[in-house]
């Protein structure tokens, strides 16, 4: 009986530690407060109009499509034209239902992005990620490690098997967002250039 007492009294230890541990490891020359403080700006952005370029390239091949990306809160609407997009392609949807249409080829649905993505165009692309790493916020329910520039943004983000290099930010309406992004996949690597950025605060 005493046996077990310990035991269940270093399980529940052990969990606790596991509980405290951080989700975000920092390093970099920016200050973690200042950090938290622009995190915290950031995060009330709940809606954007972006227009830009995305650049994909795997072993086999490569290609670059024009990106507009339209997102109110938990809906999304992302469109892609050019060789990349076969076209035209668009991506649309909320929390647990996602379609997927191709020009000349027809319409799709899944439950999410990931999945529908990867049925049809064959990319493993972490959309559901993408919706804070754009912003140049980590993802918060899973571990990250965090590289923090000069100004305590983002110059760095390893999250969920991926790497996220922060080449550039620009200002905008009093925020200061992505405008060049490098991400590193297995057999993957996407450019994301932004040119015209336009937040929303549509919670309030």
């Amino acid at each position: 009986m005493k046996r077990l007492t310990t035991l269940l009294a270093i399980l529940t230890l052990l969990a606790g530690c596991a509980a405290k541990q951080p989700r975000e490891l920092m390093e970099g020359q920016g200050n973690p407060a200042q950090w938290q403080a622009h995190k915290v700006q950031i995060s009330q952005i709940d809606g954007w109009q972006i227009t830009g370029k995305l650049g994909l390239k795997t072993p086999e091949d490569s290609g670059s499509a024009t990106l507009q990306w339209l997102q109110r809160q938990s809906y999304f609407d992302i469109r892609l034209s050019g060789p990349l997009g076969q076209g035209a392609s668009r991506l649309i949807g909320r929390p647990g239902a996602t379609e997927l249409e191709i020009a000349n080829q027809g319409r799709y649905s899944a439950e999410s992005p990931e999945a529908l993505l990867e049925q049809q165009l064959g990319w493993q692309l972490p959309v559901s990620h993408l919706l804070w790493w754009i912003r140049g916020l980590p993802e918060p329910d899973s571990r990250s490690q965090l590289t923090l520039d000069a100004d305590s943004r983002l110059a760095r983000l390893t999250q969920e098997d991926w790497r996220v290099d922060y080449l550039d930010y620009l200002e905008q309406d009093g925020f200061a967002l992505p405008s060049r992004m490098k991400l590193y996949g297995k057999d993957l690597e996407i450019t994301l250039v932004i040119k015209d950025w336009r937040p929303r605060l549509l919670g309030r």
